[in-house]
Order: C-alpha cells, then structure tokens, then sequence
C-alpha cells in the first residue's frame, strides 16, 4: 500500500496519524486520561488570576494513604460551573505548573534594610514584624482630629489592596482589619 502523506496533511489531521498507520489513537489518550485522575480526590476551588473567577476542579493524589505525600497531578476546568463552562485560559491552564513549580516559595524570605541577601525566617518572626511596623506606621500617621477639631479617627499613611480573587467573607475581615486602623486608602476590583 502506498500511502503519500505530506507533511501538512500529517500533522493538520487527527485522521491521517489513524488511518496511515492502521490504528486508532483517541481511545489510548482517553485510557491515558483516565488512569492519570482515576484515584484522585478531587477538591473545588477558583482561578486566581483575575476577577473572573473561573472555576476549577484540582486532582490531588496520594492524600489519603499515611506514608504518600500528596501531590497535585492535574487542574482543569470545572464544567459544571456557570462562569467558565469547564474552559480556561492560557493561564488558568498553567495552574499546575504554577502549583507544582520547584521555584514556587513555600517559605517566608525577608531581606534586612541594606542588606543583599534574602534569609528564610519562620511565619512567627515574619507576623511580628508586620504587626510592628503597622503598628509604628499607625503611630506616625493616625490622625484623632481634624484642623477643625471634629474627631476623625483616621489613617491616610497606610493604604490596603483587596485581590482579584478575594471571598466574600475575606473582604469582610479585610473590611473590619482597615476600619479597626482608620485606614482611609482602599482599593478592591469588587469596586469597580
């Protein structure tokens, strides 16, 4: 049999590759699909790249076996949400490499004032010098009373930026954290 295949028909055709070479490959990518997900747990959760706010489902492995860390094999699309109908976009695709990355920080880097290096510390030392220099910059600029004298309570030196990604109810303690400083300068996408 002689088949003349050129190079433009090979690849723009799923059909040419199955029926130059005798067999069908779709159910073998199907099989491979599903062995990869078959034992996985799967946990719903959101995009979180932008306001959109796509749904996705993420495929966890290993998480309920005691001597297996878990790790994250796939991240799709959910397609029974009605936001993105089980698509994503380039970067919402990315996601596993974003979440699987060996450059991914899983710890708290700080660089001293001067200094060129950057030295892990633990989440406690790190909470500790937020809530000081909140806390300094509070002091600085809190304002009790306007030039007229009317009590305003207020902080104009600090400013606080809501995510893209942000829950309801995370904007509600963010809310409650900015009102409880006096912090004025707020900005959130939800506001636009």
């Amino acid at each position: 049999m002689n088949v003349n295949v050129s190079r433009r028909g090979f690849l723009a055709s799923g059909a040419a590759l199955t029926t130059a070479f005798g067999f069908d490959l779709r159910p073998a990518e199907a099989a491979a699909r599903e062995l990869k997900i078959s034992r996985t747990s799967q946990t719903h959760s959101i995009c979180p790249y932008c306001a959109v706010g796509c749904s996705v489902v993420i495929h966890t492995l290993g998480d309920k076996a005691r001597n297996v860390t878990p790790a994250v094999v796939h991240i799709e699309g959910d397609a029974e949400s009605p936001v993105n109908r089980g698509t994503l976009c380039p970067k919402g695709i990315s996601l596993k490499e974003f979440v699987a990355s060996d450059r991914r920080l899983t710890k708290v880097l700080y660089r001293a004032p001067k200094a060129t290096e950057w030295k892990a510390i633990s989440w406690d030392e790190a909470y500790e010098k937020m809530a000081r220099r909140i806390k300094e910059s509070r002091d600085r600029g809190f304002e009790a009373k306007d030039s007229q004298g009317r009590t305003v309570n207020r902080l104009a030196n600090v400013a606080l930026i809501g995510g893209c990604t942000d829950t309801n109810e995370i904007n509600y303690l963010l809310s409650k954290f900015r009102f409880g400083l006096g912090i004025l300068p707020y900005e959130n996408q939800s506001r636009l």
